[in-house]
Parts: structure tokens; sequence; C-alpha cells
């Protein structure tokens, strides 16, 4: 799939493959400004099949993720 076929920005792919994920996953994305307000909103009428979605997955598992989720001392009282 390609960004381009779906007539969408690459954040309203990103947001659209989030909802995808699960009926409890809710994305929360944040912004200043109307223009991208409505740019994300619009995520919600992207309908992605089965292969988009799989395609997505496939290419997010294939980052690698690098550093810390958060600096040690908050990890320590995180994982309490």
């Amino acid at each position: 799939m390609q960004v381009n076929t779906k007539g969408a920005s690459v954040g309203q792919v990103a947001l659209a493959w989030l909802l995808a994920q699960k009926p409890w996953v809710v994305p929360i994305p944040g912004t200043r400004r109307l223009e991208r307000r409505d740019e994300n909103l619009a995520a919600t009428g992207i309908e992605l099949i089965a292969d988009d979605v799989s395609e997505l997955d496939d290419a997010s598992a294939s980052v690698r993720v690098q550093g810390d989720r958060h600096p040690e001392a908050m990890q320590q009282v995180a994982d309490r």
C-alpha cells in the first residue's frame, strides 16, 4: 500500500492503522493547529483492508526501537 493510494497523509494512515488494531486502542494525537486537528479527525474515515494492516504491521515490526522508554529513576517507580 502506498499512502497516495488512500488519498491520505502519512499521519492519517498512521492513525487509521492504530484505530484498526483493537477496539480499545484509542490514539490521542495532539496538535496546536486546527487544520491538523481536522486532518487527524479525517483519519477515522480511512478504511484499511486486512492487506493494508498486515503491510503496516510488517513495516512497524521492522523498526528497531532504541533507548529507554523513561529515564531510569522514573522506570524504577513504574516497575514497583
